[in-house]
């Protein structure tokens, strides 16, 4: 018996109940209903593949195969980004109306794949032993925010990186990923540097046991961080950042675009952690500073945060900052010459050598000085995690929509060392329902 006719048959044998009774069928009937069955189970054969086509979610741009990094002489991938700076539009995505997140127990509501997309990146500074800590931070992006926008990741180093390093990365990110080798003049003593006065500081605080002291790659990072990396080539092309470190984790989902929330709002500069730096590190770093605002007024914002940088009007600084190993923000700021400025005065003065400035002081005090205080944000919607501090988003309602696994006692915010108290007591924001609990 043939197909046809073994439908033939099961059509006959199939033969219903009405919905005033039952009725009998002829042959003719049976015919005719196995027929319009054949058309019937052929359009819903077709159209569960051109569905199951177009709804995929497979990156399949990142198939084994179609990395797009090279083997040649190439050390970075040139790609343009996915997004077009002009539409911001991802590919096979539809742009969705999304609500910002609100200040301290903001949900945003996010489009069901993806969204407008904002011409930005990851960014990330790493070595190839790196590896395996890097991509434990990409899948905790990757699975909490990232795999609905596909946004590009740059990666850094001060050496070529590696092939494994290209390929397990490359297949870890929804987006384009771009490796870009660090200029040896961004990541090297410059000329202006007593090479005795900074190997004394080293030797003095290795006797002090001050973590870092006396590193030498350490430095170099701080001072590229604070200074170069928004310089680099790989970087020209994006108007926003998010930074990413080795061995970071997040706990909640990121149910909005930080990003468009960003350039929607207004905002140069986002942070998740802030506290006091090691007073040892910095002896004479607002002494710089001091000497920067007194050259150029022209570059301090009217409106300012310097409530949340000192104690008596700027005469001393109190060492708060914001925790730079995560930060968003604005590329276009840190390119300007008011930025620019700022950092060359610093960079010259030798505290990167002389002492251990690090780039989260550096940023703060800058962003704190140069932006108005409505452009920094707080992001409590973003779990975040980098030895030893936790951000975990204060209220319990956030935490449940935002399927969060974090403890809630781990919150790092309202603790006594943390200087987030201060920045809302400086823009009167009321504090998250249940702030108490976690102090």
């Amino acid at each position: 018996m043939s197909k046809e006719d073994t439908l033939d048959e099961k059509s006959r044998k199939r033969s219903s109940p009405g919905r005033f009774g039952e009725r009998e069928s002829s042959p003719a009937m049976a015919a005719g209903s196995a027929k319009y069955l054949r058309y019937i189970l052929f359009a819903f054969f077709a159209i569960a593949v051109i569905y199951f086509l177009t709804s995929s979610s497979i990156p399949t741009s990142n198939l084994p195969g179609s990395y797009t990094w090279s083997n040649g002489d190439n050390r970075y991938n040139e790609g343009l980004p996915k997004a077009s700076p002009d539409t911001g539009a991802a590919p096979g995505v539809a742009p969705g109306v999304e609500s910002p997140p609100s200040l301290g127990s903001g949900l945003a509501t996010s489009p069901a794949i993806g969204g407008e997309r904002m011409n930005a990146t990851f960014v990330t500074l790493a070595r190839n032993n790196d590896l395996w800590e890097i991509s434990k931070s990409i899948r905790h992006i990757e699975d909490r925010f990232n795999h609905r926008y596909g946004y590009d990741w740059v990666f850094l180093n001060d050496q070529p990186f590696d092939d494994e390093f290209k390929k397990i990365t490359t297949a870890l990110i929804s987006g384009k990923t771009h490796y870009g080798l660090i200029p040896k003049e961004h990541w090297s003593f410059p000329d202006f540097i007593d090479q005795d006065k900074a190997a004394k500081t080293r030797q003095d605080m290795a006797n002090r046991k001050i973590i870092y002291g006396d590193s030498i790659s350490y430095r170099h990072m701080c001072r590229y961080e604070s200074g170069f990396f928004f310089r680099h080539e790989l970087m020209q092309k994006f108007e926003y950042y998010w930074r990413v470190e080795p061995s970071i984790e997040v706990f909640c989902d990121v149910t909005f675009d930080p990003f468009k929330f960003m350039k929607d709002n207004g905002k140069k500069y986002s942070f998740v952690l802030s506290l006091y730096e090691y007073v040892d590190t910095i002896p004479t770093l607002w002494d710089s500073v001091k000497k920067f605002m007194k050259s150029h007024p022209e570059h301090i914002a009217e409106g300012n945060s310097l409530k949340f940088l000192s104690d008596d009007g700027g005469d001393t600084y109190n060492h708060c900052h914001f925790w730079s190993n995560f930060e968003i923000g604005n590329l276009d700021w840190l390119r300007s010459q008011a930025y620019v400025d700022y950092f060359d005065s610093l960079d010259r003065d030798g505290g990167f050598f002389y002492e251990r400035w690090g780039d989260a002081p550096v940023h703060s005090i800058a962003a704190g000085l140069m932006l108005k205080k409505e452009e920094i944000h707080f992001f409590n919607d973003i779990a975040y995690y980098h030895v030893p501090f936790t951000h975990c988003p204060t209220g319990e309602d956030l935490r449940l929509k935002l399927k969060c696994h974090c403890n809630p006692k781990d919150n790092f915010d309202w603790k006594g060392y943390s200087c987030t108290s201060r920045y809302f007591e400086m823009n009167d924001y009321t504090k998250p329902k249940g702030y108490q609990d976690e102090q």
